[in-house]
């Protein structure tokens, strides 16, 4: 027996912000301090480290728990199985169900019950829950879905990241252009079929990186506004993930038994292209190798960082040839990777 992922499925929004979107905003530093450049050089410079040059934002009526429901009818559709059989349904996100122009998020009932109750699923005993856990999460569904089927608790888990950022971005903080919206989705059997999920790493560092990435007022004080924005502490975050996201992508491998040859692709959360590229050339240096060029493919520049959601999105995407230059076969050997809030780090090394 083997647990692979059956099924793909990835909602993508329709509404587009381009960089030249933020030309007329105030980006003002933590302090409330106005930064000294226009704000065109700002965006520029942005494009420049981030690779990002346009995201996309979900339409006023949708949810994260409603994007979500998108892309899990695609991947229960390409597994070719019942939703009636699934017995997990695992959504990971960070933020809620965030209603447009709402200041709270809301989380009761969980949004893994909201996604099967979209999805009309009948069956008690398809157990319903949600995953925190960064950016990370939905890799880490993923892990604990595989552990479920091993167990023998479980045949088929449905696993979604999905958020919504748009809702809490603060518009006169830089770090907005970053985030974006979307949804990704995974079935995940046990199969006849050989290779599927060869090894698995995950770890939490918490004692002076827990509030690398937090939720924080807005830095314009200006703005008689209550709500809470995502917020991070840039640099402390690359120099962490730089360090120990190749170290646990190294971890995974040589547990799996693989030989980093093997590797087709690195398919890598897409949360910043300068600090993407860093990892995975860091984590070939850790073999005395150079990066294999087209290893990592990106998404970022067009779909911007969606968290939970950057992962199985770019995987479906290049599954169902809509990535220019990049195939994945059956057969491949890759690595899922990814680093955020917690701080969170995790991997996986599967053969498709």
């Amino acid at each position: 027996m083997t647990i692979k992922i059956t099924g793909t499925g990835s909602y993508i929004p329709a509404d587009i912000e381009r960089n030249e979107d933020f030309h007329n905003h105030e980006f003002l530093n933590s302090d409330g301090s106005t930064i000294n450049a226009p704000s065109e050089v700002i965006v520029k410079k942005f494009k420049a480290i981030t690779g990002i040059a346009e995201r996309r934002y979900v339409k006023p009526h949708l949810t994260t728990s409603d994007i979500a429901s998108f892309a899990a009818e695609k991947a229960i559709e390409r597994a070719n199985i019942s939703r009636e059989d699934l017995d997990y349904i695992i959504v990971a996100h960070n933020y809620g169900d965030i209603k447009h122009d709402s200041i709270q998020s809301d989380t009761v009932p969980s949004l893994a019950s909201r996604v099967k109750h979209l999805l009309r699923i009948e069956n008690p005993k398809c157990v319903a829950y949600d995953l925190l856990f960064g950016c990370p999460g939905w890799i880490q569904g993923v892990i604990q879905a595989e552990a479920f089927i091993k167990s023998g608790i479980a045949k088929k888990c449905l696993v979604i990241g999905a958020e919504t950022l748009s809702r809490i971005l603060d518009p006169s903080d830089r770090d907005s252009m970053i985030y974006s919206d979307g949804a990704g989705a995974v079935v995940i059997e046990a199969t006849e079929q050989t290779g599927g999920i060869l090894a698995h790493e995950a770890a939490t560092f918490s004692l002076e990186e827990a509030h690398f990435i937090f939720f924080g007022e807005t830095y314009n004080p200006k703005v008689d506004d209550n709500r809470c924005y995502i917020k991070m502490h840039g640099r402390k975050i690359y120099e962490f993930a730089l360090t120990n996201v190749p170290l646990a992508m190294k971890s995974c491998l040589d547990k799996s038994g693989v030989d980093i040859s093997k590797i087709k692709k690195i398919l890598i959360h897409q949360a910043n292209e300068k600090m993407d590229e860093a990892i995975v050339k860091r984590f070939y240096e850790l073999y005395n190798l150079e990066m294999p060029d087209g290893i990592m493919p990106m998404s970022i520049g067009k779909l911007g960082n969606s968290s939970v959601a950057t992962v199985p999105t770019l995987y479906d995407l290049i599954l169902n040839g809509k990535m220019k230059n990049q195939e994945i076969k059956q057969g491949d050997t890759i690595i899922f990777a990814s680093v955020g809030a917690g701080m969170n780090i995790n991997a996986i090394v599967y053969e498709v």
